[in-house]
């Protein structure tokens, strides 16, 4: 049983306006943010710590949930649900005191700014800022900037690759920091090429990247120009690739491709790469063999079921001088990496760094031609 001191103050505090709380173990003291503030209870225990803390709890998940003893069964229903709640769900998730139940808010759908602000308010970690730049209520609310402001600051402390892909990623979302913020970002990048990935995935037509448009694209985009207006998605994206832009896009590519030294990092390089060629991905993609997915870019009908699509790959081909037709077979090379060509490879190594580089040499020795024919 609770001691009479704490049952009062415990209780008087569960009927106030409660927004969140917390348990601080260790100083065994019960933190409240309410409507008026906040609140902290000092508890005086009368029996072994753990002991007393479940007491708390119990008490607490009584009062927020209406079932005594209930919080553990419930939690764990809740959670294979997360993502489906009620935003009424979450606001009580926050009220009791319990980092699980506080993960399963920052990753719900239904998260709100509000419950963002609460959420932060209880603890504030990179993997719960990532969790809650992923909502586009929270990007678009007053938490986004501090959320990002928070990731900036943290990138120096971050020891996970991949995560640091992540963090920048999130943070590019626009209006989240400014300008001065994302050039020295993406400066850092020449040393840390986790940087440059992420804005490979967020930002593809706007890195901050000088590069003047492939040689023959002024030549060419007349003819693209007029096929892609009548719906050609191959001409589409091979305009975009051959233009300043994609030109900065598929330098990035590469240079990421020759520095990668993490397994994460690769696989976050080439999911932008998939994403940014998924307008001609054929509907077989999925290769995990780069001598195949080459062998079938030269053969159209091998790759692309679409009877619609073959008949716009075989149009553009026409259309384009022989000279630059290679352009278009590099295109759909890109159009089929995927990560599974990474599958066979990191399943059988754990290797980084250079090794990492060795172990990649089958997959990056095949692509490195398509990518210096579309970008020279």
């Amino acid at each position: 049983m609770l001691t009479p001191e704490d049952s009062l103050r415990l209780n008087v505090l569960l009927k106030q306006d409660l927004r969140a709380l917390r348990i601080d173990e260790g100083k065994m003291t019960v933190h409240a943010l309410t409507g008026r503030g906040e609140a902290r209870i000092v508890l005086n225990p009368n029996c072994p710590d753990d002991k007393y803390l479940r007491q708390v709890r119990e008490v607490i998940s009584s009062a927020v949930l209406g079932v005594p003893h209930g919080y553990p069964a419930y939690l764990k229903r809740w959670t294979r649900r997360v993502g489906h709640a009620r935003t009424e769900s979450l606001e009580g998730l926050l009220k009791l005191g319990e980092p699980e139940a506080l993960a399963a808010v920052v990753h719900a759908s239904g998260l709100t700014d509000e419950l963002a602000s609460r959420a932060w308010w209880l603890l504030q970690s990179s993997d719960h800022a990532r969790a809650m730049l992923r909502r586009e209520a929270v990007v678009n609310g007053s938490m986004g900037r501090v959320l990002a402001d928070f990731l900036v600051e943290f990138l120096a402390y971050e020891e996970q690759p991949a995560q640091m892909v992540e963090s920048v990623r999130l943070v590019l979302q626009p209006g989240l920091i400014d300008e001065p913020v994302r050039l020295d970002l993406w400066k850092k990048g020449q040393r840390k090429t986790a940087y440059r990935v992420g804005f490979l995935k967020t930002t593809p037509d706007t890195l901050p990247h000088d590069r003047v448009p492939h040689p023959r694209h002024g030549d060419l985009a007349p003819v693209l120009a007029v096929a892609a207006g009548q719906g050609n998605e191959f001409a589409a994206q091979l305009l975009r690739s051959l233009d300043a832009p994609g030109q900065a896009y598929l330098d990035t590519v590469r240079l990421a491709l020759s520095k990668c030294s993490d397994q994460g990092v690769v696989v976050h390089l080439f999911e932008a790469i998939e994403n940014y060629f998924a307008p001609v991905r054929p509907s077989a993609a999925g290769h995990r063999s780069m001598e195949y997915l080459i062998d079938d870019a030269t053969r159209m009908d091998a790759c692309v079921a679409d009877p619609e699509r073959c008949r716009q790959f075989r149009e553009l081909r026409s259309a384009l001088p022989s000279g630059d037709q290679p352009l278009l077979e590099s295109l759909l090379v890109m159009g089929l990496v995927g990560e599974p060509l990474l599958a066979p490879i990191f399943g059988n190594t754990d290797a980084v760094g250079s090794g990492l580089r060795m172990a990649l040499d089958p997959v990056t020795r095949g692509l490195f031609p398509h990518l210096d024919r579309l970008c020279p």
